[in-house]
């Protein structure tokens, strides 16, 4: 295409109005990067092809990711047919035109370089059904107006109607569109070069931990804690039993509880809800938004809060919970314990649940790993038995009044006392 104009239709990269099913696996932030790193890549294209003009119409303002020799237009109409008729309408400066999007940054300049003679239209398909160009020699809204857009069939409806015109079409090469994670990862092993493809293993490897246990919880993905050596740590991955109702172990830790109840990393809210069926006044708290919806959606409290925040009843709680290993939270045992000593009442208790190793002091970081093929960069945790949490919990001032175990389970019963109890 030496003579005529090439056209970007594109949004702005802004997180939340972009890319949003690739929020399935990465933040809408991410998601964002990606359609930039995207639109980026598509630009630099277009800017290498030959064509005697380029323009972008354009959907919000432009940044500093466009490139030099770029008209920009801005886009109108409603619809996304009404858009594109009227991007076509407002580049037209008497020569062919093609109007690429910004989900296909595979293309090349080759790619762009057809012959326009003999033909009146030019459609590119992808393999979602869709299309991701179409060329016309003047502008024709009767061409574009009411083609169903965003289906699955939406590339054989826009070449019907082309032909239905009594357009000759040239069709270009099928290509795949960037919409959901999984044809990210394909574009990332397919044409590894690309700037979005590069973007993509570097977020595979960073993923923030709290959005991998988000989506384990709305089971999207299956989600196991390692250390940063790689091997799983069972201790940490065991997500069907958090869950599901409390179990037996639960229920006989649960009886030693004093109301009201605090449960630090609530989690979906399995402790939470059996108190309350118990009728033991109990509140949750956790950073996790949807182990927080989980957990209400259950009929218990819960607050989305981390737990060195300011909390309701500081000072009054009869127990306060550290189950299912979350006297790792932080990485830091010894200051976690302090936190929770201000939090119990003078007489209260706060219950541990141990590693069943009784020497674990183990404080190194732990990496999420998704199914889907993320990793998360290293989450602050510790994993401590029995004798680590004691020395902690003297330095905080409480002291054991019970180290029991239940099954594979271990736990430990201290109290906010100034003399030390003895062992039961």
């Amino acid at each position: 295409m030496t003579r005529g104009t090439l056209i970007v239709i594109a949004k702005e990269p802004v997180p939340g109005r972009v890319k949003t099913r690739l929020q399935t696996e990465f933040t809408a932030g991410e998601a964002a990067a990606l359609a930039r790193a995207s639109l980026v890549d598509t630009l630099s294209a277009v800017r290498s092809a030959p064509a005697s003009r380029r323009v972008l119409a354009l959907e919000g303002d432009p940044g500093p990711w466009l490139p030099a020799g770029f008209e920009v237009i801005g886009q109108r109409g409603g619809g996304l047919d009404e858009r594109l008729a009227a991007a076509f309408e407002d580049a037209f400066d008497g020569t062919p035109m093609l109007l690429v999007g910004m989900d296909t940054p595979q293309l090349t300049p080759g790619l762009l370089g057809f012959r326009w003679s003999g033909y009146d239209a030019v459609l590119g398909l992808t393999d979602d059904g869709g299309y991701w160009c179409l060329g016309l020699r003047v502008p024709d809204r009767l061409a574009l107006m009411g083609v169903p857009m965003s289906t699955d069939h939406t590339g054989i409806d826009q070449l019907r109607r082309l032909r239905m015109l009594g357009l000759r079409v040239l069709l270009l090469p099928t290509l795949r569109d960037m919409d959901t994670p999984h044809d990210a990862a394909y574009l990332a092993a397919a044409y590894p070069t690309l700037r979005v493809s590069r973007l993509y293993r570097r977020l595979q490897h960073a993923a923030h931990p709290g959005l991998l246990f988000e989506q384990a919880l709305g089971g999207t993905a299956r989600v196991v804690a390692t250390g940063i050596d790689g091997r799983t740590v069972l201790s940490l991955s065991e997500l069907d039993r958090w869950q599901s109702p409390a179990d037996e172990v639960d229920r006989l830790a649960l009886s030693r509880c004093e109301g009201p109840v605090l449960d630090v990393g609530c989690g979906p809210g399995r402790i939470v809800t059996a108190l309350a069926e118990r009728g033991i006044p109990a509140l949750g708290v956790d950073v996790s938004p949807r182990a927080v919806s989980l957990t209400t959606a259950r009929g218990a409290a819960a607050l989305r809060r981390p737990v060195q925040d300011r909390l309701p009843g500081e000072g009054r709680w009869g127990s306060v919970l550290l189950m299912d290993g979350n006297i790792g939270i932080g990485g830091d045992p010894a200051d976690l314990l302090r936190r929770c000593a201000e939090l119990v009442r003078p007489d209260g208790l706060v219950l541990v649940e141990v590693d069943p190793d009784d020497d674990l002091d183990d404080t190194a970081p732990i990496v999420l790993r998704s199914s889907t093929g993320r990793r998360s960069i290293p989450l602050p945790w510790a994993r401590v038995g029995t004798r680590a949490v004691l020395r902690h919990a003297s330095a905080a001032h409480l002291h054991a009044t019970e180290d029991w175990r239940a099954g594979h389970r271990a736990f430990l019963t201290l109290r906010r006392t100034t003399t030390p109890a003895r062992i039961a």
